[in-house]
C-alpha cells in the first residue's frame, strides 16, 4: 500500500511540473488517503504483534 502512495505522489508531482493542476490534486489526495490508511494499518499491525 505504501508502494501506490509513493507512486500516486511521483505521478502528482510529474502533473504539477507539467501543469496538469487537476490531476496533480487528485493524484496527491489519493497518495494522502492511501498513506493514512497504510500508517493506520502498521500500528495496528505493531500493536497486534506486541501482545
Amino acid at each position: 500500500m505504501l508502494h501506490y502512495a509513493l507512486v500516486f505522489l511521483v505521478i502528482a508531482i510529474i502533473a504539477a511540473v507539467l501543469g496538469f493542476g487537476g490531476i496533480a490534486g487528485a493524484a496527491a489526495g489519493i497518495a494522502k488517503i492511501l498513506f493514512v490508511i497504510f500508517l493506520i494499518l502498521a500500528i495496528i499491525a505493531f500493536f497486534r504483534r506486541a501482545r
